[in-house]
């Protein structure tokens, strides 16, 4: 076995034995009822997408309510800033942590969609992570674009051996890919990018195989679960990001399979062999690819805008 081998596997014993049970209680504890059933987005019409950010606004609030009655103020109040009229959700759901979709911009009229895809530990107690940086991508895009978060799958931990695995990733691809084969339905003409941030980007190449989409960005990412852009068999350009100051760096990439698991993500993203484009993420560090102000927010916003030269 490898030293990287047997780090990555030092690393998934340690993770096991710290967080056995990770994501069984906390966020996922907090009850939310299930959220009204919605019809496929067919059109981005604004009636129709009035409809929908109506509905998923009456979820947010049926969530809020249940947050507050089962002791949990704290949800209940971040559940209240999702609810106000400046916030349009195509989906939502409280359960399990929480299941989101929320537009930034005008959907109606954008040519360029981003879909950010996050990583782990991310769920409604810690959305505000992911919306400071839709809010700042879209800033940055203008108004003939729109950003969507999507939180459609129950992301790991960071320190879990959920994380040195695809299995998560695995599970939401098809999620992934059916509200992107949505949006295209409802926007035909647009061009959309995948935005995966660190696990995310594990997500993003489980559902890469086919999906209508013109780029893929990787940015903080550990990994694919692919050796090579080309094992991802997408025809949209795929893109890697690295910040100088960014942890991430230091994970083994590698894969070993063991009599109960296969652990390891795959090949480095940023690496030659790879093969993914390279824009320049300057010093980011982790969580800071989308501040304002810098390359990196930069460079994922051309490639989104299909200005990446």
């Amino acid at each position: 076995m490898s030293f990287l081998s047997r780090l990555l596997l030092r690393t998934m014993v340690a993770a096991a034995v710290a967080v056995p049970f990770s994501g069984a209680t906390g966020s996922a504890a907090v009850p939310a009822p299930p959220p009204a059933v919605q019809p496929p987005l067919s059109s981005a019409d604004p009636a129709v997408l009035a409809g929908r950010y109506a509905a998923s606004r009456t979820s947010v609030l049926a969530a809020e309510r249940s947050a507050a009655a089962a002791g949990h103020p704290s949800r209940a109040a971040a559940l209240r800033a999702m609810a106000g009229q400046d916030r349009t959700f195509l989906s939502f759901d409280g359960r399990d942590g929480g299941r989101t979709a929320e537009v930034f911009g005008d959907l109606s009229r954008s040519g360029r969609i981003a879909v950010l895809v996050p990583g782990s530990d991310t769920d409604l107690d810690s959305y505000g992570r992911l919306y400071g940086g839709a809010t700042r991508l879209a800033a940055q895009l203008g108004e003939r674009a729109a950003v969507v978060a999507w939180v459609g799958y129950r992301t790991p931990a960071t320190v879990s051996p959920q994380v040195l695995t695809t299995g998560l990733a695995d599970a939401a691809a098809p999620g992934l890919r059916a509200f992107v084969r949505e949006l295209r339905a409802a926007k035909p003409g647009a061009r959309i990018s995948l935005v995966c941030h660190s696990y995310g980007a594990v997500v993003c190449g489980s559902a890469a195989p086919g999906l209508p989409v013109e780029a893929i960005v990787l940015y903080g990412s550990p990994g694919t679960g692919a050796d090579t852009a080309a094992a991802l068999r997408t025809t949209a350009d795929v893109w890697a990001g690295r910040g100088d100051r960014d942890w991430i760096s230091g994970v083994p990439h590698t894969r070993v399979t063991l009599p109960f698991a296969t652990l390891g993500l795959g090949a480095d993203p940023v690496s030659p062999g790879f093969g993914a484009r390279i824009f320049p993420a300057g010093p980011a560090a982790h969580s800071d690819y989308l501040n304002a102000g810098t390359p990196s927010l930069r460079a994922i916003s051309a490639i989104v805008a299909g200005h990446e030269g």
